[in-house]
């Protein structure tokens, strides 16, 4: 009992005390925080217009700017996608009618240009036509002005048109993500509610981690309103704060609501009741909540915008859900008291009774055969884990949306109606010493322009010379210094001053790994004395893959060296931080094969409503492992810390393992299952990458919380025995002195 009494003096315990006394105005304080964010967290999804996979800095960002700078090549294209039953829509009548219906299009003032795809057909596809409308505006203006563009873009009758590129992808990306809020939050709460009235069996006990979850992301999604003002943020960041929000929330509502039931029957008052919990459960949380905040602070060594963003929400609600659970919700217990347990929902019989045996006797039979369990459940994780060695990487457009979605449809008409290759061809911006029409900058960039095609998997290379024939240096010149000859090569963007494009078609589709390599070879040649830039579509998407790849030494390196030293303090122990490191790696591990099963190779695609396209968006292996690990910790942490507490009452191992999964193994399960059904439920919403997202934190959780948590835990500790808690002198757990026997 001294050591008990000894831990009630704590910070923790004075800050449940404060929470107790000032309990009206920290209430009041919250309600009006509440209302004043409320209003401004609705905004937020419809003021993001970032999707955050610009590689800024880039070989290919800094080309693309080069291109729109310096030859006026517009960044930003919507591509009009025309179809017509039974109609050849490549005949000039029907080219004519799509015109025509164009007339007030044309007439906006930011339409630089409207012209029809001019890249071959694939065989057979005559029943579509498509349109690039090129806009002088950047990213954001561009998405402000598209429901204009939208409106006035109307098919000619017996046709149908698609609208899709950048700005379309982007509005039914905010559709999608303010559909998907709805949706999971509508599917999910239900659930959750249901779960915590079975374990609660009140109405009251029930609500109050709902009134968290809500609350925190409420907060955070009207403070990144504000933030959004001044910084650009990804339109995916609302979907990560509500399902961080809910699932974190709830969870720690939870632990702290049952740790204030259990300490309302053996505390004198509500006062000590509560200070007592934020003693115990307010600790834990805020030690898991750390560990949390160290895994998403792992997503800012990508120098993403997704990230970053994504990162700055998970922050923000993880944080705010610490906040509110020890603020908030200790105030709400201090005014409810006993009553927390009003409003019975369930028949007795139908509760758990606490004083059930079943983890007990689930940890003791564990560690009676501890080196088979660990074999076989290590062996089976291990094997879940294979799949990530076949892993394809690749980086979604319009396929984060699903097909019914206009502009993922009209995307995924222009693909197959059109040779990929032309219409998302290498862009090499070449910059000469020279004035680009002088016959020695012409001859630069011919002798580059030819190592170019030299070079193996390039099927042909276009510049502003090949336009003109095979001829000499000096009759390039030539016919360069014709009338309207230099006026007709700027207007189609293709030199200007001392600046040349020229545009590589590789003999791959641009997805394929080889066009990578392709760019890689063609970055590595020699240049001839010529500032190049290797751009375009495949050199955007392999310099976003580098940047990710690049770094995730570096953020597997810090999330788990910095979670070890946390948890080193936090459980005094040098063995049991490593074992929850490791623990962390096999349930993420296997959970991310799984990704890869489902979403690459299409296993159980079609029951999940998932579209499978063949690989696996690169941002989901660093977002899911750094999500997941620092919300496994969570479990570690409530988990350790209870046997720890065992521990240091009784100074048996086994004994306080057994405790500990007793007291915290239904808590465990109850707040894992309500963490996989409030992700979980993304998995049924619109966009891919939070499906995915839903689908590897989901059975992450659900790894960790019953196998790892419930088995290999257990017998580890056994098989580990008193070195579990081995550490240096001035940071050793102390364990009391046994009685002695009679």
């Amino acid at each position: 009992m001294c050591v008990r009494e000894s831990a009630v003096k704590g910070k923790f315990w004075r800050w449940g005390y404060a929470m107790h006394r000032y309990r009206w105005l920290v209430l009041t304080l919250c309600v009006l925080l509440f209302l004043s964010f409320a209003l401004f967290a609705q905004k937020t999804p419809g003021i993001l217009k970032d999707n955050g996979f610009t590689p800024k800095g880039s070989e290919s960002d800094l080309g693309l700017i080069q291109l729109r700078d310096e030859l006026g090549v517009p960044l930003t294209t919507i591509n009009l996608v025309y179809t017509g039953d039974g109609l050849d829509m490549t005949k000039q009548e029907q080219q004519m009618a799509i015109m025509d219906s164009l007339s007030e299009l044309k007439k906006l003032p930011y339409v630089e240009n409207v012209n029809f795809v001019a890249a071959p057909r694939n065989e057979g596809h005559l029943n579509v036509q498509a349109v690039n409308v090129s806009l002088d505006l950047d990213t954001d203006p561009a998405l402000e002005k598209y429901p204009e563009l939208k409106e006035r873009v109307q098919p000619p009758a017996g046709m149908k048109v698609y609208v899709t590129g950048g700005p379309a992808i982007l509005h039914d990306m905010q559709e999608a993500s303010k559909h998907d809020i709805a949706k999971s939050e509508a599917i999910g709460l239900p659930i959750a509610l249901i779960v915590l009235l079975i374990v609660f069996g009140t109405l009251v006990a029930a609500l109050l981690p709902m009134i968290v979850g809500l609350m925190s992301v409420t907060l955070t999604l009207g403070i990144t309103y504000f933030i959004a003002q001044h910084q650009s943020l990804s339109n995916f960041l609302p979907n990560m704060v509500t399902m961080l929000g809910l699932a974190v929330g709830i969870d720690y509502a939870l632990f702290l609501v049952s740790r204030f039931r259990e300490e309302l029957k053996v505390q004198p008052n509500v006062a000590e009741a509560v200070a007592m919990t934020c003693q115990t459960a307010g600790k834990s949380i805020f030690f898991s909540g750390i560990a949390v905040l160290i895994g998403l602070l792992g997503m800012l060594f990508v120098d993403l915008t997704f990230f970053r963003s994504l990162c700055l929400g998970g922050i923000i609600v993880v944080s705010i859900s610490v906040v509110v659970a020890n603020t908030m919700l200790l105030a709400l217990l201090a005014v409810l008291g006993k009553r927390i347990n009003s409003l019975q929902v369930l028949p007795k019989r139908f509760r758990k009774q606490e004083s059930s045996q079943f983890w007990e006797k689930m940890a003791y039979g564990v560690m009676k055969r501890p080196v088979l369990l660990v074999i076989l459940v290590g062996g089976a994780l291990i094997y879940a884990m294979t799949p990530i060695g076949q892993m394809k990487l690749s980086v979604p457009n319009a396929e984060v949306l699903p097909p019914n979605y206009e502009s993922r449809y009209g995307s995924d008409l222009l693909k197959t109606t059109y040779d990929p290759r032309m219409t998302g061809p290498i862009q090499i911006v070449v910059h000469t010493g020279d004035d680009i029409w002088a016959e020695s900058a012409i001859r630069q960039v011919r002798t580059y322009g030819d190592k170019v095609k030299g070079v193996s998997g390039v099927k042909e290379v276009q510049s502003y010379l090949t336009s003109l024939g095979q001829h000499t240096d000096a009759e390039l010149a030539g016919m360069l210094k014709a009338p309207g000859v230099k006026e007709q090569i700027e207007g189609a963007k293709l030199a200007k001053g001392h600046t040349a494009l020229l545009v590589v078609v590789p003999e791959n589709d641009p997805d394929d790994p080889s066009t990578d390599g392709l760019v890689r070879k063609l970055r590595s040649l020699e240049r001839e004395g010529l500032d190049v830039a290797v751009t375009g579509g495949p050199a955007y998407r392999l310099d976003i893959i580098d940047r990710i790849q690049d770094e995730i030494p570096y953020v597997l390196t810090f999330v788990m060296g910095i979670t070890y030293f946390v948890l080193l303090i936090a459980f005094r122990s040098i063995l049991l931080p490593l074992k929850a490191v490791l623990m962390n790696m096999l349930s993420l591990g296997a959970s991310l094969g799984c990704v890869v099963l489902v979403f690459q190779h299409g296993y159980l695609a079609d029951l999940l409503h998932i579209t499978s396209i063949g690989y696996v968006s690169a941002t989901l292996p660093v977002i899911i492992f750094c999500v997941v690990f620092g919300i496994s910790m969570d479990y570690e942490v409530f988990l350790i810390s209870r046997i720890m507490e065992e521990y240091e009452a009784s100074g048996d191992n086994d004994k306080s393992t057994a405790e500990g999964l007793k007291k915290t193994g239904s808590l465990i399960t109850s707040a894992a299952f309500i963490l996989v059904v409030v992700v979980g439920s993304f998995i049924f919403t619109d966009i891919e990458i939070m499906k995915a997202l839903g689908l590897g934190l989901g059975l992450a959780v659900l790894i960790d919380a019953t196998i790892v948590r419930v088995m290999l835990v257990p017998a580890l500790m056994k098989l580990l025995g008193n070195a579990n808690w081995w550490a240096p002198k001035w940071l050793r757990v102390k364990s009391p002195i046994p009685a002695e026997k009679p």
